[in-house]
């Protein structure tokens, strides 16, 4: 099993399970334990090889299919039937494999910085990461990549976080998690033909300039999503101003009425 936290409210019978993205783990979280616990039941967890996590992982056998059912397991040990699901970054990429391989148990949606479409910036990070990663150290490689992707002073915090998370990381996974990203283009378009008949909220920070553009376009498309632009922002929202992510967020989850 997943390592996890678990919140339980005297009286609210809707959960909320949050997802941190590559490299992270559920510290990222920090800013929404206690607004969330005070709606709802909450559940944190730490994907396999990140934080507390101590699944084992056959590197020829990795995938986000695989990361997914561990997120539906754990849901399983805990009893969980249905949930809303809250996801940063990569993560947004699990919850969509587990809405894939299981409707009935993602009542809703909502993204901080999601990834659906590599542009070409970002294709070029990591073909450029695939390419230095045999000769530089990972963590090297990691805090650049954190460096391109939030790159302004007002990022700061949520950039180091997410180094201070990754070096918990080994290298082997960190490679894994990596490898997945050769495939990553061809696997989300894949991804997005799915038809989503539920309902989404993409907040991002109107600073992302990695993921924002494709966010736009594919919101344009999908009428069960919405997107919310918060300025002054990077890729981490749910960090660099918590207190609008959490208002918006929880006012959605309480809208929607989906209680399966």
């Amino acid at each position: 099993m997943l390592h996890t936290k678990k919140f339980i409210h005297s009286s609210s019978s809707k959960w909320v399970i949050f997802i941190h993205g590559a490299g992270g783990s559920s510290a990222v979280w920090f800013k929404q334990i206690k607004p969330f616990s005070e709606k709802f039941n909450v559940l944190l967890l730490d994907l396999r090889g990140h934080g507390q996590s101590k699944l084992k992982t056959d590197a020829n056998n990795y995938t986000f299919k695989i990361i997914a059912n561990d997120v539906l397991l754990t849901l399983q040990e805990h009893a969980i039937d249905s949930a809303h699901f809250v996801g940063v970054s990569m993560g947004s990429i699990i919850i969509k494999q587990l809405y894939s391989l299981s409707p009935k148990t993602v009542q809703s949606m909502v993204f901080a910085g999601a990834v659906t479409t590599l542009n070409f910036k970002s294709r070029l990070l990591l073909r450029l990461g695939r390419i230095f990663n045999s000769v530089m150290p990972y963590m090297l490689l990691y805090k650049i990549f954190a460096r391109v992707m939030m790159p302004r002073k007002n990022h700061q915090q949520s950039r180091k976080l997410f180094i201070q998370e990754a070096k918990k990381l080994t290298k082997k996974e960190f490679n894994r998690w990596f490898k997945l990203t050769a495939r990553l283009t061809t696997y989300l378009a894949k991804l997005e033909q799915n038809t989503y008949k539920i309902h989404a909220l993409y907040i991002m920070g109107g600073e992302d300039n990695l993921f924002l553009t494709p966010i736009k376009k594919h919101v344009q498309n999908d009428c069960y999503s919405q997107l919310q632009i918060v300025p002054n922002c990077g890729h981490v929202v749910n960090i660099e101003n918590s207190l609008v992510f959490n208002e918006l967020s929880i006012d959605f989850i309480e809208k929607q009425t989906n209680d399966f």
